[in-house]
């Protein structure tokens, strides 16, 4: 199914976009494995949130939505019960890594599916630390389904890890906390750190290195939870005001996890009028509004360092580029390949159907493009929601507009895109 997007005049008005994806997940599953009620406040209701529920729901843990908030009535230590069925992880990538941390040390078999999508994005990045742990995985050659064994004891590991990953670091912190003794897991790159801060977990830096404990000590409570807005969410809605004419938005209560605001950090050194305001934190957690003016952007040297606090934004910051002056490159981001769709390919696909001269590498794509506007396309989405949306944002700027191959896929983190579009479109 086609949705065609027609060229906007500007953008002025107020946002709340829904709760932050990786905070909604976690506070689902850190409530879940509490025990008693825990309270969730702006909880995302994407499809992928839907997923941790849903398989939570399947482990016996009650979970209620009311008009303002969503109740969680979580089973305690080692409390879930063996579910009668394959959890079903849908599209969700942190479902399925991270409810296997929480999975291993029960005392059931349980296996994990998903859909086609996730049925072929990789799984040893997960299954071999979680082995060192004493954890029994059979997968089929590294990738779903997962059948995950009972074991024993967990055993305390003190674990480098090989990716730069947040799913794979928090499944190891999840499944540490099952021990009494202390694991230890160590990152040379820092990657989003929600699963640390919500939980309280020790961190320390040595050589460079971030090191997280991980036990029994720091096993989760009941409490009450706020979930910020979801910054990648607010990345398509800031770079559409940033590319638009006389255009200004507010984007209240947006989450400003330091492992997060690298899109904000970019999009001010492109020359980008953003400004913070009204700053506050909550379950170990910033947040604040984001105020955006229409800038005239200018492509920068995006250093590798910053992409895993970027790496979600990227097909969007690409947008951005093909409006801003000068060359954009993206590099050492091959853990693209690996998402919802190969988003190195997704992109550079697009971008051709554009006429624009781009290089795929292994680890990226560069182009640059002196043109400002393009003739109609038809942009595949590759079931992808997240490129779904940079090319419908593309399609709002161009010209001649623009149209989305199945955009329907976009529900999977913002179901609501369409009706906050028209909100703010003047």
């Amino acid at each position: 199914m086609i949705t065609k997007f027609e060229k906007i005049n500007k953008i002025n008005g107020e946002l709340y976009l829904p709760g932050d994806k990786s905070i909604s997940h976690r506070s689902v599953m850190f409530a879940s494995m509490a025990e008693g009620k825990s309270i969730i406040r702006n909880l995302s209701f994407g499809e992928d949130v839907k997923s941790t529920s849903r398989c939570f729901k399947e482990l016996g843990v009650e979970i209620n939505h009311f008009e303002n908030h969503t109740e969680v009535i979580g089973k305690g230590f080692k409390g879930f019960t063996k579910p009668k069925s394959e959890l079903d992880c849908g599209n969700s990538g942190t479902t399925v890594r991270l409810i296997s941390g929480i999975l291993s040390p029960q005392n059931f078999e349980s296996i994990l599916i998903g859909d086609e999508s996730l049925s072929k994005r990789p799984m040893k990045r997960v299954i071999e630390p979680l082995s060192l742990m004493g954890v029994s995985i059979n997968s089929n050659n590294g990738f779903l389904p997962l059948e995950i064994n009972p074991v024993e004891c967990i055993k305390p590991i003190s674990y480098e890890l090989q990716v730069a990953s947040a799913q794979v670091k928090s499944a190891l912190l999840l499944c540490g906390l099952h021990s009494e003794e202390t694991s230890f897991i160590i990152e040379a790159k820092e990657t989003r750190d929600h699963t640390e801060r919500m939980l309280g977990l020790p961190v320390k830096v040595e050589n460079g290195k971030r090191i997280i404990e991980s036990s029994k000590k720091y096993y989760p409570h009941a409490k009450e939870y706020f979930v910020p807005s979801d910054i990648s969410t607010a990345a398509f809605f800031m770079i559409l005001t940033l590319l638009s004419k006389d255009s200004e938005l507010l984007i209240k209560n947006v989450s400003l996890n330091p492992s997060r605001t690298g899109i904000i950090t970019i999009l001010q050194k492109m020359n980008g009028n953003i400004e913070v305001v009204n700053q506050q934190s909550s379950s170990g957690e910033d947040y604040g509004d984001l105020l955006i003016k229409s800038s005239d952007l200018v492509n920068i040297e995006i250093p590798s360092e910053i992409i895993p606090n970027i790496i979600d934004e990227i097909p969007i910051l690409a947008i951005a580029g093909i409006f801003a002056e000068g060359k954009f490159k993206i590099s050492e981001a091959d853990e693209l390949r690996v998402k919802e769709s190969d988003r190195i390919k997704s992109m550079v696909y697009n971008l051709q159907l554009l006429g624009i001269n781009v290089k795929e590498t292994t680890d990226g794509f560069e182009f640059e493009n002196n043109r400002t506007d393009f003739e109609i396309k038809a942009f595949e989405s590759f079931d992808d929601h997240r490129i779904a949306m940079a090319f419908a944002v593309f399609s709002l700027l161009n010209k001649n507009g623009g149209e989305v191959n199945n955009f329907d896929c976009a529900k999977i983190s913002n179901p609501n895109f369409m009706s906050q579009l028209n909100s703010i479109i003047k």
